[in-house]
């Protein structure tokens, strides 16, 4: 069954903030391999002019847990995640992120197209702190696979 198109446009706000914390930071570091002074060293950190630790730039994937409110959460769209993949992520970070920011996110489903048999659904981010700094914008590209509606 085709996806609701009627969500297109639509934008949600995550109803509680993201707090960017030391050891959240210190973790993702890890996981990824990276032994950057800056993301584990509070010290290296500040002598570097940051207020705390820094956030590797991939960091704000961890930033949008489910408690989003994600459009593609809601199940008018129709959206059944087995039939899911991932298909590409992107920021663009205006500043680098650091311990101690607080995130709220606004995402907008922005388009939904037929490839073949597929629906590609692209999802918009925008990451600002509580303060009303944006931060980063991001991009996620998810494939549907086999949804798309018959070919007329």
């Amino acid at each position: 069954m085709p996806l609701n198109q009627d969500f297109v446009g639509r934008s949600f706000v995550s109803p509680v903030p993201y707090q960017v914390g030391r050891e959240h930071i210190r973790q993702f570091a890890r996981a990824i391999g990276d032994d950057n002074p800056l993301y584990h060293d509070v010290e290296a950190a500040k002598a570097a002019g940051y207020p705390d630790l820094v956030a590797p730039p991939t960091f704000l994937i961890v930033a949008n847990p489910g408690t989003l409110g994600l459009p593609t959460d809601d199940p008018a769209l129709g959206l059944d995640y087995s039939l899911v993949v991932h298909g590409e992520q992107r920021f663009s970070l205006l500043r680098p992120l650091v311990a101690g920011d607080e995130l709220v996110t606004t995402s907008t489903l922005t388009n939904i197209r037929t490839v073949g048999t597929n629906e590609v659904l692209v999802t918009t981010y925008r990451y600002d702190t509580t303060s009303g700094e944006e931060i980063a914008v991001g991009t996620c590209t998810l494939v549907s696979r086999g949804s798309a509606g018959p070919r007329e």
